[in-house]
């Protein structure tokens, strides 16, 4: 049973398809001061944020695994992820999952430490927690290639500036 209903769904920023529900996935993580690469789903077809609750869904065509590279973890996330949202954590989450040791553990929070310590823990319904660094989670961003409006140039990005003198 899903625990988005019509009246969350009334109250909410509501979201469909995968390229504009992957941006405000990422824009909400940063938003509450979490790494943007921590919900890498796919091919989402709906995704919402009621902000008077902080509650939060993404809605996936099929659930998907993920491998997290740095630090070997690999995790199950459902066709639905729901969360409470705060700064600096997630709470009651549901949907996602991580292998530990040959079986599959529910996650239930996921936060980071205020202030900073570079460390972002995950923890059980059970109370059981591991912390890993935040980098393992992030995910770095495109820079867009824009006309000299004020914005940064492609170019500049990449450090490539040429300078004239007047």
């Amino acid at each position: 049973m899903s625990l988005v209903t019509e009246e969350i769904k009334a109250k909410a920023e509501v979201y469909h398809g995968d390229e504009m529900c992957q941006q405000k996935s990422k824009e909400l993580l940063k938003e509450i001061g979490l790494p943007n690469g921590l919900l890498p789903l796919k091919d989402i077809e709906e995704c919402g944020y009621q902000r008077e609750i902080g509650f939060v869904w993404l809605k996936q065509k099929k659930s998907t695994n993920h491998k997290f590279e740095k630090i070997g973890k690999l995790v199950s996330y459902a066709t639905e992820v729901t969360a409470y949202v705060e700064q600096n954590r997630i709470k009651k989450l549901t949907g996602v999952k991580t292998k530990e040791f040959l079986i599959w553990v529910s996650l239930s929070d996921i936060y980071v430490d205020d202030p900073p310590t570079g460390k972002i823990t995950f923890k059980t319904p059970a109370g059981l927690s591991r912390s890993f660094p935040v980098s393992a989670f992030e995910i770095e961003e495109e820079i867009k290639d824009v006309k000299e409006s004020g914005e940064v140039k492609e170019a500049e990005a990449n450090g490539a500036v040429e300078v004239k003198e007047v």
